[in-house]
């Protein structure tokens, strides 16, 4: 998996038994696994760990996944930087509040590893795409 390479994934869920489930098949896909138990955590890694995806439980205490995404969104620094919710909350409101917070996609728990590993590969890849669009029309704006 070519994506993988290096690349940072911090996942972000207050049940420990959680991040358990997802550091295994992310750390075989090559990926370097960040774990975070909070929102607040989640926002400290990513200011100084800058992942190159987030994967986000959305029921939390203290700042739920949304309002972590909106932070993680109005920051120029950190905006560009793809969520992916994972959470057992499935009724079409929540998923629907998920993308209007900024995320690129939405996971229900219980969830198939190869499909999180599918996802995660995908959204590094339309990102980094994307950034390299947005280079290419910089230089070429520059020319």
């Amino acid at each position: 998996m070519q994506e993988s390479n290096k690349r940072q994934i911090l996942a972000v869920d207050d049940v420990a038994a959680n991040l358990n489930v997802l550091r295994l098949p992310l750390e075989k896909a090559g990926y370097h696994f960040l774990a975070s138990p909070s929102g607040e955590v989640a926002l400290k890694v990513a200011r100084h760990s800058r992942p190159d995806l987030i994967l986000l439980d959305v029921v939390m205490p203290d700042m739920d996944g949304y309002e972590v995404c909106r932070r993680l969104k109005a920051d120029a620094e950190l905006a560009a930087i793809p969520v992916i919710f994972l959470t057992a909350r499935d009724e079409t409101a929540g998923i629907v509040e998920g993308f209007a917070a900024g995320g690129v996609d939405y996971i229900i728990k219980p969830f198939e590893q190869e499909e999180v590993l599918a996802r995660v590969a995908t959204h590094l890849k339309i990102s980094r795409l994307t950034r390299d669009l947005q280079q290419r029309t910089d230089e070429l704006e520059r020319e």
